[in-house]
């Protein structure tokens, strides 16, 4: 019988969880709840649909100024949706492959197998934009054009996919880099 290992790393709203028991590997990303961002988004829509039923309950025809208002009520319930995923899962089989999982609040959960043949290489890409700068985990798939993310609607932090990223290296046989570098 395997010996059952567990470990838990903390980090801002993300929490970091990993176990092995009995041949598979799991390593999964907690993101936490925040009360404020759902009672932003609620408002957000509230103020949508007051915006949006204001013209049209006063009887009046659209305005350019109705027009702002509506497209400026749209980009702040954007700007407030709330992403209710609980966790990303990486669930690691050596025999078979990877399973990719998000579980979301609403009890939800999307699944993708990757089988073990197809995996060529896993990548920790960093990820720059004008506003910010983040780490991903990726895995490179024979006869795919496009990498395809492990943790695709979290941005956890380079010290949680360190450890995924170096579990994912040992199953597909690939080069560590050198400690120095990821460490």
């Amino acid at each position: 019988m395997d010996q059952e290992q567990k470990r838990e790393v903390p980090c801002g709203i993300y929490t970091y969880k990993h176990h092995c028991s009995m041949g598979v590997d799991v390593h999964e990303i907690f993101v936490k709840k925040s009360r404020l961002r759902v009672v932003l988004w609620y408002v957000g829509i509230l103020f949508l649909l007051v915006n949006i039923s204001q013209p049209l309950l006063a009887k009046e025809g659209l305005s350019i100024g109705s027009v702002w208002n509506i497209t400026f009520a749209i980009l702040v319930a954007k700007c407030l949706q709330y992403k209710p995923v609980k966790k990303e899962s990486v669930v690691i089989m050596p025999a078979f492959g990877v399973q990719l999982e998000i579980h979301f609040w609403s009890g939800r959960v999307d699944r993708r197998f990757v089988p073990i043949g197809k995996i060529l290489k896993p990548l920790i890409n960093e990820c720059v934009t004008p506003v910010t700068c983040y780490w991903s985990l990726a895995l490179l798939l024979r006869d795919e054009e496009e990498l395809l993310l492990v943790f695709q609607k979290s941005r956890p932090p380079v010290k949680m996919l360190v450890p995924v990223w170096k579990a994912l290296c040992t199953l597909t046989n690939s080069e560590h880099l050198s400690p120095s570098r990821v460490d």
